[in-house]
Formats: C-alpha cells, structure tokens, sequence
C-alpha cells in the first residue's frame, strides 16, 4: 500500500505538468487574448478604427494593433506579461506554481490565491450540502429497490432513475427556474445569487433561513441529477449481499428480515458505497458545480473559471485548472486507498498498478 501512494503521489507531478502545458499551448494560439483586448480598448479610447492609422505597424502579431504605435503594444504586451518568449512564460509559470503562487488576475487585480480562496467557501457548501443530500436519497431508495427486486415499486422507479441519470443536472436547473424562479409560473425562490441584498442586516436565524431559501433550487437540481448514480450502486450492492451464504445462514436461524438487512448486510454493502464517495465528490464539483455556479449565478469556483475563459483572464484560468486538477487526483487516490482498506482481497502493489 505505502509502494503504491508513493507511486501516485510521484505521478501527481507528471500529471499536472502536462495538463498545464496542453492547456498553455491552446490558449496561446487561442484568438482575443488579455493584449488584444487591451489594444482594443486603447483603440477605442483613442477614437482609432481597428482597421485605421497609417503609422501602425503592418508587421504585428496581434491584428488589433494596427490602430496603435509599435512602443504602446509593446507596453501592453509588457504589462500582461506576454513581452517573453513563450517557452520562458511558461517556465516562470511553473516556478510559480510549484510555490502556489498563481500569479495576479488581468481583469480583477487581485492575486489568484485570493479569489480562489474567497471563491471557495461557496462552492465548498453546495458541493458538501448536495453530497450529502444524495446520499440522503440514494442508499434508503437503493435498499428498497434492492429488497422489492422485479416488484412494482423497483419497475416504476427505474424508469425515473433513468431519467435522472440521462438528463444533466443543468437541465433541470433550468425547468426548476422556469417553474418555481419567476418564470412563466411561479416565484417562490429566488432567480440567483447565494443570499438576499440584506443578509448582513438580518437576524441570524433570519441569515439561515434566506440562505437554504437561495440554495433550494441548486440543490434540488444537483439532487436530481446525481442520485440515479448512487442509488444503481447502492441497490447492487445490496442484491449482491443478500444472495450470499451467510444470509441465508442468517435468515435460517429465524431471524427477521430487518435484523438480517440492517444487523448483516449493511455493513458488508455499504463498504463499496462510501469508498466511491471520493470518486462522487469529483463529479459533484467539478462537473456538477460548474453549470449550477453558472445558471443560478453562484459565486464560487465554477463562476469564476467560466467568467476567467470568457475574458482570457490566464492566470485564473490556470489557477483553477491547476487546483480542480490536484483536487481530482488526491481524491481518486483516496478513494483507491480506500478500496483497498475496504476488501483487503485488492492489492494494488502486488498487481504492479500505476
């Protein structure tokens, strides 16, 4: 086992090393870059034409340049950073980061640490409150589907756990503002945002009650996007349990059908359940979280990406992509890690796994 997290833990930094140098490169070749958009606005406050002045260099790179002299792009380029080769950018980026330092946001002007760490907090409570909502859901219904296999209840609520699990959440995201967020229905919660403008003015039960008021529709969305998952897996579990010597073993010395459920097989079925809630959360954060962030206008970490590729903010773009990455990996090791502590019959070591 300790072979095995040391040899994950090494492949950490292979791993982010390329993500971050596919990514750098796409980006470079990527048109409407932080200098252009800067060009464009110098151009605007100077009354220039994109296509107009005579005196502009008709040899630069950036064609938005065209209405600016060679000494003023230059500065520009200066002032984002982009005055070095690339190869050398990158290096400085990777210094950087092998300290944490993610460098300053273009457009915010706050270093990157900061808003990761201001944006945090909200991504964090919807991803732990829907996590836990899921769970919630997911094992009393997998358990009961598993118990009434082939029955009534376990055909008609297949049919809505295939739903769940091909619609996206951000599609009922989008239904449940329509309905219930002062669309062509009803407004009973809000449209967006994670508190009322007078949160800070209210009582603290008050600050409660507005904040669960605002999470209601992302979470009910995120719910019902995620749980078809979990409940599949818990229900299998369960089916796989009760078919085992044991039960029968149990069932034969008259004990009843719950002390057998919740005494025996809970126990044993539940192990793969909680070793998959690492390999949850990576979906619950970075796929789930992005689209939810977006569409109920939530400032957390999904936000922030999503507004940081819309004005080529780089280095919050970097910062993000580098730290959802290392997230991921630490969680797919946790979860490996607790496969094998679960069912000692899984031996990474011994099968040479990388």
């Amino acid at each position: 086992m300790g072979l095995y997290i040391l040899k994950r833990l090494l492949l950490i930094i292979p791993t982010l090393f390329f993500i971050l140098l596919i990514n750098f490169i796409v980006v470079q070749i990527a048109p409407g870059g932080p200098v252009e958009q800067a060009i464009q606005q110098a151009e605007a406050f100077q009354g220039i034409g994109a296509t107009g002045g005579e005196t502009a260099s008709t040899q630069s790179h950036y064609e938005g340049a065209k209405g600016l002299s060679e000494e003023m792009v230059a500065k520009i380029k200066a002032q984002y950073g982009f005055d070095e080769p690339a190869p050398t950018r990158f290096w400085n980026m990777l210094k950087s980061y092998a300290s944490f330092d993610f460098g300053t946001s273009f457009f915010k002007d706050k270093p990157v640490t900061q808003l990761l760490w201001e944006k945090m907090p909200v991504s964090l409570s919807l991803g732990l409150w829907s996590t836990l909502l899921i769970y919630l859901v997911s094992i009393p219904l997998g358990i009961k589907k598993a118990r009434q296999h082939g029955m009534f209840f376990d055909k008609s609520t297949s049919m809505l756990l295939a739903i769940g699990y091909a619609v996206p959440a951000f599609i009922f995201a989008v239904l449940l503002i329509v309905f219930f967020a002062g669309g062509s229905y009803f407004q009973w919660f809000p449209l967006q945002g994670l508190v009322s403008d007078n949160f800070q003015s209210l009582s603290w039960l008050d600050k409660i009650k507005d904040y669960f008021w605002h999470m209601t529709l992302p979470l009910i969305a995120m719910v019902i996007g995620g749980f078809a998952g979990l409940t599949y897996l818990t229900k299998y579990s369960f089916m796989e349990e009760l078919n085992k010597q044991y039960v029968l073993a149990a069932r034969s010395k008259g004990l009843t059908e719950s002390r057998v459920l919740y005494g025996h097989v809970f126990r044993n079925a539940m192990l793969i359940v909680i070793a998959g809630l690492p390999e949850a959360l990576i979906g619950i954060f970075f796929v789930g979280n992005l689209f939810i962030e977006i569409i109920f206008n939530l400032d957390g970490l999904g936000l922030l990406g999503f507004e940081a590729i819309q004005q080529r903010d780089y280095p919050v773009i970097f910062g993000t992509l580098f730290l959802f990455t290392l997230m991921g990996l630490i969680l797919r090791l946790i979860s490996d890690v607790l496969y094998q502590v679960i069912d000692p019959r899984i031996n990474f070591d011994s099968r040479g796994a990388e």
